[in-house]
């Protein structure tokens, strides 16, 4: 079993930078491939991005590429995202996701384990 608990969440102006933090519970975390979703008011969950448990490999939606970041430490067991150039479109609660399974995980059924969500409102 694995809890993941959401912070960093907040009110910023367009264009700027947040920086979201998940922190998971258990000891085999750095066996977890992590992900950040989000949800917007009236839409489905979409993916952020991912990173697999090494750290080496990360995937990202095409609507964040280039602006956010997402990162790992497992020595505190915690997954980071990195957003900067905030634009109004990115408001939505963020969730952290995590899994046990290998590869590229891109759509909510793949993950087994979510944290409670954190929200991020983007004022233009």
């Amino acid at each position: 079993q694995v809890q993941l608990v959401e912070s960093g969440g907040g009110l910023v102006q367009a264009g700027g930078s947040l920086r979201l933090s998940c922190v998971a519970s258990g000891r085999t975390f750095s066996r977890y491939t992590m992900g950040w979703f989000r949800q917007a008011p009236g839409k489905e969950r979409e993916f952020v991005a991912t990173i697999r448990w090494s750290g080496g490999s990360t995937y990202y939606a095409d609507s964040v590429k280039g602006r956010f970041t997402i990162s790992r430490d497992n020595a505190k067991n915690t997954v980071y995202l990195q957003m900067n150039s905030l634009k109004p479109e990115d408001t939505a609660v963020y969730y952290c996701a995590a899994d046990r399974s290998w590869g590229v995980l891109t759509t909510v059924p793949e993950y087994n384990y979510w944290g409670q969500g954190t929200q991020v409102t983007v004022s233009s």
